[in-house]
């Protein structure tokens, strides 16, 4: 099996990555080529889609950082994982989890579910 605990490291990785260089290289070698993810904000396919959406996110939500707060839980070739979003030793102000399907090795799809939002 795919070391999901690493893959699940680099989806972060993207998610807190702000260089756009380094965050399409990052998108690049976690993602397929015609990747999906789905959220209750949005849907966006392949890798500019990927990057367009993430660097939103950054703007909107500037100076905070996702974690991984605990170990994913995979199968077969589904994970899924809780993260969190804020600064680090405080309070989350938005936690979800994602559910993603694993292509190859890569990320080929992810559903995206919000717990907590700010606000």
């Amino acid at each position: 099996m795919t070391d999901v605990r690493g893959l699940v490291e680099q989806y972060i990785a993207v998610w807190n990555e702000t260089d756009g260089d380094k965050r399409r290289a990052l998108i690049a070698d976690l993602f397929t080529e015609d990747v999906r993810y789905t959220d209750p904000l949005g849907a966006v396919a392949g890798h500019d889609g990927i990057d367009q959406f993430v660097g939103g996110a950054q703007q909107q939500f500037a100076g905070l950082t996702f974690s991984l707060p605990a170990e994913p839980d995979a199968h077969h070739d589904l994970a899924r994982f809780q993260w969190y979003l804020g600064t680090p030793g405080t309070e989350p102000v938005a936690i979800g989890f994602d559910v993603v399907e694993l292509e190859d090795g890569k990320i080929a799809k992810v559903h995206g579910f919000l717990d907590k939002l700010p606000g």
